[in-house]
């Protein structure tokens, strides 16, 4: 499973999320943090990100990254969105924010907001064959997208953010009623054109995000806000939103903050979010909105894992794959079930990331052995694994260094027979990092041999997981795979003796 990290900067919070992505696309977080900061309110007022939210954003950041740096992430994307767009000193905020990540941060479109908001309620809620109306509330805009089939078809990015809208209409606590109809005056306009483009009442679902959502989903049902994850996908009526709206919007900020599933600092924007929301569900004509905790972080996470960003850092580069396949069609070795075992070694060590969290870069050089351990047939069938550590040893690999190189060769010893123990003289003078690395990488090297017993490509497809302890090997073939299985249940010992759990290969149709 690859890693990724996705920070964004919004006009109220500043979020963070480190996710592994499975080959089939779902997302498990591995860390997450969310800091309330309103870069808005000073910008919404004076068009400027005071130094204070700037000094507090950097700091922030800065231990984010370290949140996520220390899970070696394939890729990180960093995206500030409404209130960075507005301010006037955005250059200075975007190189100090860059500085504390230590990465790129870059300004997003609201196009390019709504297009990540989709892809997370995506990746998080599919509706493959559905239409359905996703609005997001923010600090500084509302996202409003209609989803066809999977596939995004409308977006609108609109100056409708609960921070915003705070700021710019409600000065009074509680609000007054002339500045309630002004912002919902406001807020109609806003929405007429996306409205009279999209209509309403043809829609199998509308879904609410962004925290607002889920406070007023809390509310509605009763949820109280340490218990925010248990609103994913529950819903609020229309006649709810509008009862729940009809209350907060009479409430003093004291008396907001005393209604269960709503935070201190949500209740001091909560009223315009909710405006917003309620408009939206009266103008689409919708029933009901159902809450999905997904995002902008989700959306970015997805978004990396399908363009197969960092997939280079697992993989060998152009000029070592030609090297590696150059020596091993130079000792004899068929260039198909070379290939065909190093692109199952690659899935392999993907796919069991979780469990060796073992780094990218290593994932490269089990390529390498994948393409390399059999060369030894050269000399003799005979021990050939030790002809083969003897080849690659003695070998110029150009593109790789010569520890690189004695990692390689000492897989290709072990892909086979015996596992590596300290008597052996190879194994035992490398340092102990680098021997636990090769003892968490010769059972996948082993495992990618074996589904090639046959030497004929007969595996199409694989899929790798482990669930109910234990590590399942899902294969697909239409033909006989009967040897490849046997020979992969024997590498059943060692991810035992390794791993500490069973393996079960299994073909599925």
């Amino acid at each position: 499973m690859r890693r990724y990290a996705a920070v964004d900067i919004g006009s109220n919070s500043v979020r963070m999320l480190a996710a592994a992505v499975s080959p089939e696309g779902a997302i498990e977080q591995l860390a997450a943090d969310r800091q309330v900061i309103r870069l808005g309110e000073s910008v919404f007022r004076s068009g400027r990100i005071d130094r204070a939210a700037m000094e507090e954003a950097a700091g922030i950041l800065r231990r984010m990254a370290q949140g996520y740096g220390a899970l070696d992430v394939l890729g990180v994307r960093a995206v500030a969105t409404s209130a960075v767009r507005d301010a006037s000193n955005q250059h200075e905020f975007i190189e100090r924010a860059a500085e504390a990540l230590g990465t790129p941060v870059e300004i997003i479109s609201g196009q390019e907001e709504a297009r990540l908001i989709h892809l997370g309620v995506r990746s998080r809620w599919p509706h493959p064959n559905k239409r359905v109306l996703i609005v997001d509330v923010g600090g500084g805009s509302a996202e409003v997208m209609v989803g066809d089939n999977g596939t995004l078809s409308e977006a609108f990015s609109k100056p409708l953010g609960a921070v915003r809208l705070t700021e710019v209409f409600l000065k009074q606590d509680p609000p007054a009623v002339l500045e309630l109809h002004r912002m919902n005056e406001y807020i109609d306009e806003k929405l007429s054109g996306p409205l009279a483009r999209i209509g309403g009442g043809r829609f199998d679902r509308m879904i609410a995000t962004s925290a607002t959502a889920a406070a007023m989903v809390c509310a509605v049902n009763r949820v109280h806000r340490a218990r925010r994850d248990e609103a994913d996908r529950l819903k609020a009526t229309l006649p709810q939103v509008r009862r729940f709206y009809q209350q907060i919007s009479s409430q003093s900020l004291a008396a907001r903050r005393k209604i269960q599933g709503i935070g201190p600092r949500r209740a001091e924007i909560i009223v315009a979010g909710a405006a917003v929301f309620l408009k939206a569900l009266e103008g689409f004509r919708q029933p009901a909105l159902s809450y999905c905790a997904a995002g902008v972080r989700e959306g970015i996470v997805a978004d990396l894992a399908a363009r197969g960003v960092g997939r280079e850092l697992t993989q060998l580069n152009r000029d070592q794959r030609k090297t590696v396949e150059a020596m091993a069609r130079r000792y004899g070795v068929p260039s198909a079930h070379s290939r065909q075992v190093a692109r199952l070694a690659h899935q392999i060590f993907e796919a069991l990331q979780p469990l060796h969290k073992l780094p990218p870069g290593l994932g490269k050089l089990l390529e390498a052995a994948a393409h390399l351990h059999d060369i030894g047939h050269f000399v003799s069938d005979t021990s050939h694994h030790k002809h083969s550590h003897y080849l690659v040893v003695n070998s110029d690999l150009p593109g790789f260094t010569d520890a690189e190189r004695r990692l390689v060769a000492i897989l290709c010893r072990y892909h086979r027979k015996s596992m590596p123990v300290v008597r052996h003289q190879a194994y035992e003078s490398l340092d102990a990092d680098t021997r636990r690395a090769i003892l968490l990488m010769v059972p996948l090297l082993r495992l990618a041999d074996s589904l090639d017993r046959s030497h004929d490509q007969r595996v199409e497809g694989m899929r790798v997981i482990v669930k109910s302890g234990l590590i399942a090997v899902e294969l697909r073939s239409e033909t006989d795979i009967d040897l490849e299985l046997w020979a992969a249940e024997r590498t059943g010992d060692v991810f035992r003796e390794v791993y500490g759990l069973p393996l079960v290969a299994a073909r599925v149709l």
